[in-house]
Protein backbone atom coordinates (compact mmCIF):
# COMPACT_ATOMS: atom_id res chain seq x y z
CA UNK A 1 0.00 0.00 0.00
CA UNK A 2 1.66 3.69 -1.02
CA UNK A 3 1.07 6.43 1.12
CA UNK A 4 -2.03 8.94 0.60
CA UNK A 5 -3.88 12.12 2.32
CA UNK A 6 -6.54 11.01 3.95
CA UNK A 7 -9.72 13.81 5.14
CA UNK A 8 -13.18 13.34 6.37
CA UNK A 9 -16.25 15.22 4.83
CA UNK A 10 -19.60 15.75 6.67
CA UNK A 11 -21.69 17.32 4.03
CA UNK A 12 -22.44 16.14 0.68
CA UNK A 13 -21.00 19.05 -0.75
CA UNK A 14 -17.49 18.96 1.28
CA UNK A 15 -17.13 15.67 -0.06
CA UNK A 16 -16.57 16.77 -3.50
CA UNK A 17 -13.75 19.23 -2.21
CA UNK A 18 -10.94 17.71 -0.57
CA UNK A 19 -7.32 19.43 0.77
CA UNK A 20 -6.98 22.38 -1.56
CA UNK A 21 -9.08 21.80 -3.79
CA UNK A 22 -12.00 20.02 -5.56
CA UNK A 23 -11.71 15.86 -6.20
CA UNK A 24 -12.76 16.46 -9.40
CA UNK A 25 -9.67 18.13 -10.00
CA UNK A 26 -7.74 14.72 -8.55
CA UNK A 27 -8.87 11.75 -10.48
CA UNK A 28 -6.30 9.63 -8.28
CA UNK A 29 -8.68 10.33 -5.36
CA UNK A 30 -11.38 7.87 -3.64
CA UNK A 31 -14.13 7.86 -1.82
CA UNK A 32 -14.42 5.02 1.02
CA UNK A 33 -17.76 3.73 3.08
CA UNK A 34 -17.17 -0.15 4.15
CA UNK A 35 -13.94 -0.15 2.40
CA UNK A 36 -14.65 -3.75 1.67
CA UNK A 37 -13.32 -3.25 -1.88
CA UNK A 38 -11.01 -0.68 -1.95
CA UNK A 39 -9.54 -1.19 1.40
CA UNK A 40 -8.19 -4.93 -0.28
CA UNK A 41 -7.25 -3.46 -3.77
CA UNK A 42 -5.02 -0.89 -2.16
CA UNK A 43 -3.03 -3.23 -0.10
CA UNK A 44 -2.49 -5.19 -3.83
CA UNK A 45 -1.58 -1.92 -5.03
CA UNK A 46 -4.27 -2.08 -7.88
CA UNK A 47 -5.76 1.06 -6.30
CA UNK A 48 -3.11 3.40 -5.45
CA UNK A 49 -5.20 6.85 -4.21
CA UNK A 50 -3.42 10.02 -3.40
CA UNK A 51 -6.07 10.83 -1.79
CA UNK A 52 -9.11 9.07 0.37
CA UNK A 53 -11.95 10.70 1.60
CA UNK A 54 -14.33 9.77 4.40
CA UNK A 55 -17.45 9.60 3.69
CA UNK A 56 -19.38 7.93 6.35
CA UNK A 57 -20.21 11.30 8.68
CA UNK A 58 -22.52 12.23 5.60
CA UNK A 59 -26.38 11.68 6.42
CA UNK A 60 -27.12 9.12 3.50
CA UNK A 61 -27.58 6.41 5.60
CA UNK A 62 -31.72 6.01 5.93
CA UNK A 63 -34.20 4.61 3.96
CA UNK A 64 -37.23 6.09 3.13
CA UNK A 65 -40.43 5.85 1.07
CA UNK A 66 -40.65 8.12 -1.90
CA UNK A 67 -43.62 10.41 -2.85
CA UNK A 68 -44.01 8.02 -5.71
CA UNK A 69 -44.52 5.06 -3.83
CA UNK A 70 -41.18 3.51 -3.85
CA UNK A 71 -37.96 3.63 -1.67
CA UNK A 72 -34.97 5.19 -1.16
CA UNK A 73 -31.72 3.93 0.10
CA UNK A 74 -28.94 6.17 1.43
CA UNK A 75 -25.54 5.60 -0.49
CA UNK A 76 -24.20 4.71 2.89
CA UNK A 77 -27.27 2.43 4.22
CA UNK A 78 -25.17 -0.99 4.73
CA UNK A 79 -26.29 -4.20 3.11
CA UNK A 80 -27.00 -6.33 6.20
CA UNK A 81 -30.00 -3.32 7.28
CA UNK A 82 -30.86 -3.17 3.26
CA UNK A 83 -31.32 -6.87 3.19
CA UNK A 84 -33.15 -7.28 6.60
CA UNK A 85 -35.73 -4.04 5.79
CA UNK A 86 -39.24 -4.68 6.38
CA UNK A 87 -40.27 -3.33 2.90
CA UNK A 88 -37.62 -4.52 1.12
CA UNK A 89 -38.42 -8.18 1.92
CA UNK A 90 -42.16 -7.68 1.13
CA UNK A 91 -41.97 -5.56 -2.02
CA UNK A 92 -38.62 -6.25 -3.23
CA UNK A 93 -37.82 -9.76 -2.44
CA UNK A 94 -35.18 -9.86 -5.33
CA UNK A 95 -33.13 -7.30 -3.85
CA UNK A 96 -33.32 -9.15 -0.32
CA UNK A 97 -32.69 -12.27 -1.65
CA UNK A 98 -29.45 -11.27 -3.84
CA UNK A 99 -27.45 -9.31 -0.92
CA UNK A 100 -28.05 -12.33 1.24
CA UNK A 101 -26.43 -14.36 -1.45
CA UNK A 102 -23.10 -12.61 -1.22
CA UNK A 103 -20.40 -12.18 1.09
CA UNK A 104 -20.56 -13.30 4.68
CA UNK A 105 -22.46 -11.17 7.42
CA UNK A 106 -19.52 -9.77 8.49
CA UNK A 107 -19.05 -8.14 5.21
CA UNK A 108 -22.68 -7.28 4.97
CA UNK A 109 -22.64 -5.47 7.89
CA UNK A 110 -19.48 -2.91 6.04
CA UNK A 111 -20.83 -2.91 3.08
CA UNK A 112 -22.75 -0.40 1.04
CA UNK A 113 -25.32 0.23 -1.28
CA UNK A 114 -23.17 2.72 -2.80
CA UNK A 115 -19.97 1.01 -2.06
CA UNK A 116 -21.49 -1.87 -3.72
CA UNK A 117 -22.64 -0.50 -6.95
CA UNK A 118 -19.05 0.48 -7.66
CA UNK A 119 -17.38 -3.17 -6.47
CA UNK A 120 -14.80 -4.01 -8.72
CA UNK A 121 -14.38 -7.08 -10.96
CA UNK A 122 -12.89 -10.34 -9.62
CA UNK A 123 -10.87 -11.18 -12.54
CA UNK A 124 -8.01 -12.36 -11.33
CA UNK A 125 -5.06 -10.18 -13.43
CA UNK A 126 -6.92 -7.59 -12.61
CA UNK A 127 -5.90 -8.18 -9.16
CA UNK A 128 -2.46 -9.47 -9.64
CA UNK A 129 -0.02 -6.57 -10.66
CA UNK A 130 2.14 -8.94 -12.46
CA UNK A 131 0.14 -9.84 -15.25
CA UNK A 132 -1.01 -7.56 -18.50
CA UNK A 133 -4.33 -5.95 -17.32
CA UNK A 134 -6.71 -2.64 -19.40
CA UNK A 135 -8.44 -2.30 -16.78
CA UNK A 136 -5.78 -1.86 -13.90
CA UNK A 137 -3.48 -0.39 -16.27
CA UNK A 138 -5.08 0.84 -19.90
CA UNK A 139 -2.84 -0.31 -22.97
CA UNK A 140 -0.88 -3.38 -21.02
CA UNK A 141 -3.26 -5.98 -22.73
CA UNK A 142 -5.82 -8.84 -21.45
CA UNK A 143 -3.89 -11.91 -20.04
CA UNK A 144 -7.39 -12.97 -19.19
CA UNK A 145 -8.36 -13.74 -23.16
CA UNK A 146 -5.99 -16.33 -23.58
CA UNK A 147 -5.09 -17.28 -19.47
CA UNK A 148 -7.65 -18.55 -16.65
CA UNK A 149 -10.62 -17.55 -17.56
CA UNK A 150 -13.78 -19.70 -16.37
CA UNK A 151 -15.46 -17.09 -14.15
CA UNK A 152 -15.20 -14.54 -16.84
CA UNK A 153 -17.73 -12.63 -18.86
CA UNK A 154 -19.48 -14.14 -22.25
CA UNK A 155 -21.46 -11.31 -22.58
CA UNK A 156 -20.57 -7.51 -23.43
CA UNK A 157 -16.46 -8.38 -23.48
CA UNK A 158 -14.10 -7.13 -26.40
CA UNK A 159 -10.67 -7.77 -27.33
CA UNK A 160 -9.16 -5.90 -24.56
CA UNK A 161 -11.63 -7.13 -21.62
CA UNK A 162 -13.93 -10.02 -20.30
CA UNK A 163 -14.24 -9.26 -16.87
CA UNK A 164 -17.45 -9.91 -14.52
CA UNK A 165 -19.26 -7.35 -12.44
CA UNK A 166 -18.94 -9.09 -9.37
CA UNK A 167 -22.00 -8.16 -7.42
CA UNK A 168 -25.48 -9.41 -6.71
CA UNK A 169 -26.85 -6.36 -5.44
CA UNK A 170 -26.32 -4.53 -8.90
CA UNK A 171 -28.39 -7.68 -10.70
CA UNK A 172 -31.41 -7.48 -8.60
CA UNK A 173 -31.03 -3.40 -9.21
CA UNK A 174 -30.97 -3.43 -12.57
CA UNK A 175 -34.04 -6.18 -12.43
CA UNK A 176 -36.04 -3.67 -10.30
CA UNK A 177 -34.86 -0.62 -12.79
CA UNK A 178 -33.18 1.35 -9.94
CA UNK A 179 -32.21 5.00 -10.22
CA UNK A 180 -28.71 6.04 -9.09
CA UNK A 181 -28.59 9.70 -7.46
CA UNK A 182 -25.37 11.37 -8.31
CA UNK A 183 -23.89 14.71 -6.70
CA UNK A 184 -20.66 16.24 -7.65
CA UNK A 185 -19.14 19.49 -8.24
CA UNK A 186 -21.62 20.28 -11.57
CA UNK A 187 -24.59 19.77 -9.16
CA UNK A 188 -26.85 16.82 -9.01
CA UNK A 189 -27.92 14.22 -11.64
CA UNK A 190 -30.24 11.11 -11.71
CA UNK A 191 -29.01 7.77 -14.28
CA UNK A 192 -30.86 4.76 -14.78
CA UNK A 193 -28.45 1.75 -13.24
CA UNK A 194 -29.10 0.30 -16.60
CA UNK A 195 -27.39 2.89 -17.63
CA UNK A 196 -24.72 3.52 -15.56
CA UNK A 197 -22.68 0.73 -16.26
CA UNK A 198 -20.11 0.90 -19.21
CA UNK A 199 -19.00 -1.58 -21.53
CA UNK A 200 -15.65 -2.37 -21.77
CA UNK A 201 -15.19 -1.75 -25.44
CA UNK A 202 -11.73 -0.05 -26.14
CA UNK A 203 -11.85 1.83 -22.35
CA UNK A 204 -12.17 -1.04 -19.65
CA UNK A 205 -10.87 1.28 -17.05
CA UNK A 206 -13.73 3.32 -17.11
CA UNK A 207 -16.22 1.20 -15.58
CA UNK A 208 -19.11 3.62 -15.21
CA UNK A 209 -20.45 7.14 -15.89
CA UNK A 210 -19.30 8.51 -12.82
CA UNK A 211 -16.77 11.55 -13.28
CA UNK A 212 -14.08 12.53 -10.71
CA UNK A 213 -15.23 14.08 -7.88
CA UNK A 214 -18.78 12.97 -8.06
CA UNK A 215 -20.34 10.86 -5.32
CA UNK A 216 -23.45 8.35 -4.94
CA UNK A 217 -25.80 9.87 -2.78
CA UNK A 218 -28.41 7.06 -3.01
CA UNK A 219 -30.49 4.79 -4.87
CA UNK A 220 -34.33 5.20 -5.60
CA UNK A 221 -36.59 1.93 -6.49
CA UNK A 222 -39.94 2.55 -7.95
CA UNK A 223 -42.98 1.87 -7.18
CA UNK A 224 -43.43 -2.03 -7.20
CA UNK A 225 -45.52 -3.75 -9.77
CA UNK A 226 -48.77 -4.78 -7.73
CA UNK A 227 -49.63 -8.68 -8.42
CA UNK A 228 -45.34 -9.17 -9.36
CA UNK A 229 -43.16 -11.91 -7.58
CA UNK A 230 -39.34 -11.58 -7.76
CA UNK A 231 -36.52 -13.53 -7.23
CA UNK A 232 -32.72 -14.31 -7.13
CA UNK A 233 -31.53 -17.07 -8.34
CA UNK A 234 -27.21 -17.63 -7.90
CA UNK A 235 -25.69 -20.79 -8.79
CA UNK A 236 -21.70 -21.17 -8.03
CA UNK A 237 -18.93 -23.60 -6.80
CA UNK A 238 -19.98 -23.74 -3.05
CA UNK A 239 -22.41 -22.34 -1.28
CA UNK A 240 -21.45 -19.62 0.66
CA UNK A 241 -18.58 -16.87 0.45
CA UNK A 242 -18.45 -17.52 -3.65
CA UNK A 243 -18.87 -15.22 -6.76
CA UNK A 244 -22.07 -16.55 -9.19
CA UNK A 245 -21.06 -18.55 -12.32
CA UNK A 246 -24.07 -17.31 -13.40
CA UNK A 247 -27.09 -15.70 -11.33
CA UNK A 248 -30.82 -14.48 -12.21
CA UNK A 249 -32.99 -11.59 -11.22
CA UNK A 250 -36.52 -11.82 -11.88
CA UNK A 251 -39.53 -9.49 -11.62
CA UNK A 252 -42.98 -11.33 -12.98
CA UNK A 253 -46.30 -11.06 -13.06
CA UNK A 254 -48.78 -13.24 -14.24
CA UNK A 255 -52.45 -12.92 -15.31
CA UNK A 256 -54.73 -15.57 -16.61
CA UNK A 257 -51.64 -17.99 -16.65
CA UNK A 258 -49.91 -15.24 -19.49
CA UNK A 259 -46.73 -13.04 -18.42
CA UNK A 260 -48.07 -9.39 -18.37
CA UNK A 261 -44.89 -8.17 -16.76
CA UNK A 262 -41.36 -9.16 -16.79
CA UNK A 263 -37.55 -8.22 -16.22
CA UNK A 264 -34.50 -9.99 -16.23
CA UNK A 265 -31.26 -9.43 -15.54
CA UNK A 266 -28.19 -11.49 -15.11
CA UNK A 267 -24.75 -11.69 -13.25
CA UNK A 268 -21.78 -13.98 -13.24
CA UNK A 269 -21.66 -13.79 -17.22
CA UNK A 270 -21.61 -10.34 -18.33
CA UNK A 271 -19.03 -7.38 -18.17
CA UNK A 272 -21.62 -5.34 -16.23
CA UNK A 273 -25.33 -6.60 -14.50
CA UNK A 274 -26.58 -7.59 -18.00
CA UNK A 275 -30.25 -6.63 -18.54
CA UNK A 276 -31.80 -9.22 -21.15
CA UNK A 277 -34.41 -6.78 -23.02
CA UNK A 278 -34.34 -9.77 -25.61
CA UNK A 279 -35.67 -11.72 -22.68
CA UNK A 280 -37.97 -9.74 -21.84
CA UNK A 281 -39.66 -9.36 -25.20
CA UNK A 282 -40.19 -13.23 -25.68
CA UNK A 283 -41.65 -13.52 -22.26
CA UNK A 284 -44.72 -10.76 -22.14
CA UNK A 285 -47.67 -11.58 -23.44
CA UNK A 286 -46.75 -15.19 -23.72
CA UNK A 287 -47.65 -18.50 -21.34
CA UNK A 288 -46.37 -18.69 -17.91
CA UNK A 289 -44.77 -22.35 -18.89
CA UNK A 290 -41.49 -23.96 -20.03
CA UNK A 291 -41.28 -23.72 -23.21
CA UNK A 292 -41.94 -19.92 -23.28
CA UNK A 293 -38.92 -19.78 -20.36
CA UNK A 294 -36.79 -22.35 -22.45
CA UNK A 295 -36.98 -19.29 -25.19
CA UNK A 296 -36.13 -16.51 -23.23
CA UNK A 297 -33.26 -18.17 -22.18
CA UNK A 298 -32.07 -18.97 -25.43
CA UNK A 299 -33.17 -15.10 -26.54
CA UNK A 300 -30.69 -13.91 -23.54
CA UNK A 301 -28.03 -15.71 -24.66
CA UNK A 302 -28.13 -15.68 -28.18
CA UNK A 303 -24.82 -12.86 -28.72
CA UNK A 304 -22.83 -14.87 -25.68
CA UNK A 305 -19.20 -15.23 -26.89
CA UNK A 306 -17.00 -17.93 -24.52
CA UNK A 307 -13.65 -17.85 -24.13
CA UNK A 308 -11.71 -20.93 -23.78
CA UNK A 309 -12.70 -22.20 -20.34
CA UNK A 310 -16.45 -20.45 -19.51
CA UNK A 311 -18.11 -21.98 -22.50
CA UNK A 312 -20.34 -23.95 -19.86
CA UNK A 313 -21.43 -20.91 -18.47
CA UNK A 314 -24.17 -20.61 -21.42
CA UNK A 315 -25.89 -23.10 -20.90
CA UNK A 316 -25.74 -22.54 -16.85
CA UNK A 317 -27.30 -19.22 -17.78
CA UNK A 318 -30.13 -20.69 -19.86
CA UNK A 319 -30.81 -22.86 -17.46
CA UNK A 320 -30.58 -20.35 -14.20
CA UNK A 321 -32.85 -18.34 -16.14
CA UNK A 322 -35.34 -20.86 -16.53
CA UNK A 323 -35.15 -22.25 -13.34
CA UNK A 324 -35.65 -18.47 -11.50
CA UNK A 325 -38.63 -17.80 -13.62
CA UNK A 326 -40.16 -21.14 -13.23
CA UNK A 327 -39.63 -20.93 -8.94
CA UNK A 328 -41.07 -17.39 -9.79
CA UNK A 329 -44.41 -18.08 -11.30
CA UNK A 330 -45.12 -21.34 -9.68
CA UNK A 331 -47.48 -19.23 -7.20
CA UNK A 332 -48.41 -16.49 -9.57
Amino acid sequence: MEAFKFSRATTVEQAAVSGKGPVAAMPEARFVAGGTTLIDLMKLNVERPKVVVDINGLPLDKIEPTPEGGLRLGALTRNSYVANYDAVKRDYAVLSEAILSGASPQLRNMATTGGNLLQRTRCPYFRDTAHACNKREPGSGCSAIDGHNRMLAVLGGSKDCIATNPSDQNVALTALEATVHIHGPKGERMVPVNEFYLLPGSTPHKETVLEPGEVITGVTLPKPVAGAKSLYLKLRDRAAYEFALSSAAVVVKVNGGRIEYARVALGGVGTRPWRSLEAERELEGKRADAATFRRAAEAALRDAKPASENGFKIELAKRCIVRALTNATVSA
